[in-house]
């Protein structure tokens, strides 16, 4: 598990504890996201430092800079592919970086390999001039020829041959989250919600967003709720959703079929802004404002840190 902070380290973790593994150092910023490639050998970062960096989750040791002419907001691997980064922020612009053109030159054995360091100017726009805010989330569709945005109240669908935006969403307000949920491969079935393929998760408004398909263009659902929303993350395979509110402290849990509320977890002191399942979809952890996560059991028996009991509960 990796988190971003605005202390400006990341941090790896272990995905079932939550055990410190090692901190990222080197931002001089906050920094807004943090992704793990497809096959988690890297980690990239973006920051108000006007950068992203890929690091080496082995070594810790920084990679790439990718320089920027503003601050950094989101930033996305493609759904297969460690080779490519996608990089978005108070430019407003969608860039596309590819790492494979250029690597780090081998080191002596013992000694650190000086980062490759590559400028905006050298990465790809895509769908110049069409973003009048800033971009805060971006995801790549299990489609790799497929990126869509998240700039304002407006979700965007970027066809990636053709550089062009193909189709836009005017959600309820502000989009305060938006990720791409998936189980892996060995758990995840047809009879799971969007049928086996990553779900697009948003929260805008009062209003949770469901998208499927390999595009994840095709609306799922979208649920209202009697409050605002921080955060979403999905449980594809237990059918229900977990949002951060807002205003608020607490995490409230409700079932896809029928939009009914059926848990809320206390203990977290600000907004809880990110919310994310594990790749088994056993367990989610929340991430908020008080400079905190919290990692909570989604399965019964033991698991990780979890001598057993019902999911959910308190106890476990």
């Amino acid at each position: 598990m990796i988190s971003s902070c605005k202390d400006g380290n990341p941090m790896l973790r272990d995905g079932q504890t939550g055990d410190w593994i090692g901190t990222f150092l080197g931002h001089k910023g906050a920094t807004w996201q943090a992704r793990l490639s497809p096959d988690a050998s890297t980690a990239a970062t973006s920051s108000a430092d006007f950068s992203a960096k890929i690091w080496d989750t082995h070594t810790g040791e920084l990679l790439y800079v990718l320089k920027h002419d503003h601050i950094v907001r989101a930033i996305a691997y493609p759904y297969e592919n460690s080779g490519l980064l996608a990089t978005g922020g108070y430019e407003k612009k969608l860039r596309i970086f590819d790492l494979a053109d250029q690597r780090p030159a081998t080191s002596p054995s013992g000694t650190s390999p000086e980062p490759v360091t590559i400028d905006a100017s050298k990465a790809f726009e895509i769908g110049e001039g069409v973003h009048k805010d800033i971009i805060k989330f971006i995801v790549w569709a299990r489609d790799p020829n497929v990126i869509i945005t998240a700039s304002g109240d407006t979700l965007r669908w970027f066809d990636l041959p053709s550089r062009r935006c193909v189709r836009e969403a005017k959600l309820e307000g502000e989009i305060k989250s938006c990720e791409l949920v998936s189980l892996a491969p060995s758990h995840s079935a047809p009879t799971d919600i969007g049928g086996g393929l990553p779900v697009l998760a948003v929260a805008a408004g009062k209003t949770a967003y469901f998208w499927g398909g390999s595009r994840a263009e095709d609306e799922l659902k979208r649920i209202t709720l009697p409050h605002g929303i921080a955060s979403v993350g999905l449980d594809l395979k237990g059918r229900k959703f977990v949002v951060g509110e807002e205003p608020g402290t607490w995490a409230r849990v409700y079932t896809w079929d029928e939009g009914q509320e059926i848990d809320v977890h206390k203990g977290h002191h600000g907004p809880i802004w990110s919310i994310a399942f594990s790749p088994d979809g056993n367990l989610y952890a929340t991430g908020s404002e008080d400079g905190t996560i919290k990692m909570w059991k989604n399965c019964d028996g033991y698991y990780g840190l979890w001598r057993g009991g019902v999911s959910g509960s308190g106890t476990d």
